[in-house]
């Protein structure tokens, strides 16, 4: 196993409004720019938050990837939104793609503060050719 794991939480996001509150608006941004970045969606679902004190509430939703996954959850009372990249690089190496795809998100997304975190997941020099019989 060898991977990347990218976090963000981005604050205060200057983007349009309705991307923190509406759906179908979101998972076109997070699909669209996943295919963008060369990455490959199997699946995806989303969930939107019922209004909360008459103001639209946030989304969460996940894109599946051949490579692993990208998860959101949006706070638009706060402009506020989380993000989960994982990409393992069993068949090739998927780092630069991901960087791409955050970058993009984070574009659109037009946040004014970024916390982000790079995690390198699993050892690349065991990547490939070891099976213990406990599965993928």
């Amino acid at each position: 196993m060898d991977g990347l794991h990218l976090t963000a939480d981005l604050y205060q996001c200057q983007c349009a409004p309705s991307l923190l509150t509406e759906q179908v608006q979101l998972a076109q941004l997070c699909v669209g720019q996943t295919m963008r970045s060369g990455l490959t969606v199997v699946a995806q679902r989303w969930h939107s938050f019922p209004p909360m004190n008459d103001k639209p509430a946030g989304v969460t939703g996940t894109v599946l990837l051949a490579e692993s996954h990208l998860a959101i959850h949006t706070w638009p009372e706060s402009g506020s939104v989380s993000l989960d990249l994982y990409v393992c690089n069993f068949s090739e190496d998927n780092t630069a793609k991901a960087h791409v795809l955050m970058q993009s998100l984070l574009k659109a997304l037009a946040p004014t503060r970024v916390h982000q975190q790079h995690l390198r997941r699993g050892d690349a020099s065991a990547a490939v050719a070891f099976d213990s019989g406990g599965g993928r």
